[in-house]
């Protein structure tokens, strides 16, 4: 699928020229701090360093004095409590959390977290009536609870308060529960909407902390698992959550969450610096993988694990399922493809809506991203069983697939969700119906605009501008994530040198010159351009990432190819 390059140019030179005098940085990183909107020292200083002093009042969100003084006060009268979270990452990272912290504050709680196949997602009546069996008498839900109206009440039926820790969208009547810490409700003031659900359960836990007297900063020990829970949830990295995943990734880079260290080893990440893009694409996967699987529980009993025996052991299992999850992916995308193929419009159909009795329903958000990858659509993948339907969705940059499925709320039992990922379920025969309204709705909401990919260069760069203060200040600009992307850049009249390779599984390998200055270059899964480097010739326009690659313990600069005309 081709490209559209967008080369960012709003930015007045003098600006440009201002602010790096006023940082003393390149004046390729202070363009790239004014893209982000950052036009002062003093906010780029707080970029460069966020610090822990910086977090927002926790009491500044909606319920936060009612929760941390119904959460005390079961504390204080040692009232038996759930934690009960969601299986995936975000969740288990949550409850990990809040479970090692009732425990330090000598309030041990066991915890709940929800069979993806049978109970489904969030709250349920088998996750009540566990709670039940067990005596408690306050639930504090984790990444769940915004929209579950019906399993709060009937938790109240039966003598149980609950506090709520989300993020998710919640609809317009809330849940009767003691307290609902949610953002993104439309009467919290408080200033940053776009945390996680371990963010908001971390927020919990600095106004209880403040609340009892405590020392905040000892909640520095869980950030590790704050920064694992944000990356993977896929948040903006922008205010509370660029200090929670910057802070988080030097905590897990020296973590002493002896489960954590475990992990770490059975990925191979023992000895290697960790960033973002190892906990996106590495650990969070292996701790998604049990909950896609089978029990999400194992995740949160080897985060919480003190026993390195037994951290090994779990941390083995994940690394099992996850290469058993990766087989079923790429079964059910290999299904999908076919299905797309034979029933859909690739060309022109504005979303797309899959539906197979027997895919796995751990497997289809995964699968529907990689749809939408492949496809540039909005996809929804639904699996089933006796007659109700599963449903993920997933979407492109621009398309709010949750305002979309509210548009076809009366064709199904139940969803939720956010912008870009959303869950869903259905009666089976009500598909057909979910499919043709949600075409049509894409098709009023989806503009020429959205329909093709974007590559967003943030400046045209001269290789002899890459050089050691550089990559110093990139680094600076990271943890990358949404809203704060790691910067693509562009170089043109570039010659190839030698003949370019495709090495591995499609990986183009070359080396780039440009005024006499040479750097090696490879595009991952792009030796379908290889056809468009002319070697000899300086006839050649590069999209890249600058990145510093360590071969046999050598430093060296590559970029890191986004695309090639």
């Amino acid at each position: 699928m081709q490209l559209e390059w967008q080369i960012i140019d709003r930015v007045p030179a003098d600006a440009v020229q201002r602010l790096a005098a006023e940082l003393k940085v390149p004046p390729l990183i202070a363009r790239i701090l004014l893209n982000r909107g950052i036009e002062d020292a003093r906010v780029a200083h707080t970029f460069f360093h966020p610090e822990f002093s910086l977090l927002h009042d926790p009491f500044l969100m909606a319920d936060m004095d009612r929760a941390v003084a119904r959460v005390a006060r079961a504390i204080h009268n040692k009232e038996p409590m759930l934690v009960y979270g969601d299986y995936d990452v975000d969740g288990a990272t949550g409850t990990a959390m809040l479970v090692l912290a009732l425990k330090e504050l000598g309030h041990p709680s066991p915890f709940f977290i929800p069979d993806r196949i049978r109970d489904g997602y969030g709250l349920s009546r088998s996750g009540i009536k566990k709670a039940k069996d067990l005596g408690v008498s306050l639930i504090l839900a984790v990444d769940c609870g915004t929209t579950a109206i019906d399993e709060i009440a009937l938790a109240r039926e039966v003598g149980i308060e609950v506090v709520v820790c989300d993020h998710h969208q919640p609809e317009p009547t809330l849940p009767g529960a003691q307290a609902i810490l949610n953002p993104k409700r439309s009467d919290c003031p408080y200033p940053f909407k776009e945390l996680s659900g371990v963010g908001v359960a971390f927020k919990l836990l600095q106004g209880l902390y403040r609340h009892l007297q405590r020392d905040e900063a000892a909640l520095r020990t869980y950030l590790d698992l704050v920064a694992i829970g944000s990356a993977a949830d896929i948040v903006p990295l922008v205010d509370e959550n660029r200090f929670f995943v910057r802070a988080g990734l030097e905590q897990l880079n020296r973590t002493e969450n002896v489960g954590l260290r475990a992990l770490l080893q059975v990925c191979g990440l023992q000895n290697s610096h960790i960033g973002s893009g190892q906990v996106v694409f590495i650990i969070a996967p292996r701790i998604n993988a049990v909950g896609r699987l089978g029990d999400a529980g194992r995740a949160v009993h080897l985060l919480m694990s003190n026993d390195p025996a037994e951290a090994m052991s779990l941390a083995q299992i994940l690394e099992a399922e996850n290469r058993q999850r990766r087989d079923i992916d790429e079964e059910t995308f290999q299904s999908a493809m076919a299905l797309l193929e034979s029933s859909c419009d690739v060309e022109n159909d504005p979303a797309f809506v899959l539906y197979e009795e027997n895919w796995h329903p751990g497997v289809i958000g995964i699968v529907a991203s990689r749809v939408v990858e492949k496809y540039y659509r909005p996809t929804v993948m639904i699996a089933s069983n006796n007659g109700i339907g599963k449903g993920s969705a997933r979407s492109i940059p621009g398309f709010d697939i949750h305002q979309a499925l509210s548009r076809c709320h009366d064709l199904m039992i139940a969803f939720g969700g956010h912008k870009y990922a959303a869950g869903l379920t259905i009666r089976t025969d009500r598909i057909a119906d979910l499919r043709q309204r949600l075409q049509k709705v894409a098709a009023e909401l989806m503009t020429p605009e959205l329909r093709s990919p974007k590559l967003r260069i943030e400046s045209e760069v001269r290789f002899a501008e890459i050089d050691a203060q550089l990559m110093r200040f990139l680094q600076l600009l990271a943890p990358f994530g949404p809203q704060n992307m790691r910067p693509v850049f562009m170089s043109r009249k570039v010659r190839v040198i030698g003949t370019p390779r495709v090495v591995g599984n499609n990986h183009l390998r070359f080396k780039a010159s440009q005024d006499n200055r040479v750097i090696d270059a490879i595009g991952f899964n792009l030796g379908h351009l290889a056809h468009r480097l002319t070697p000899a010739e300086n006839n050649i326009e590069l999209a890249y990432l600058i990145e510093e690659n360590e071969w046999r313990g050598q430093m060296s600069t590559q970029l890191r190819i986004k695309d090639i005309r």
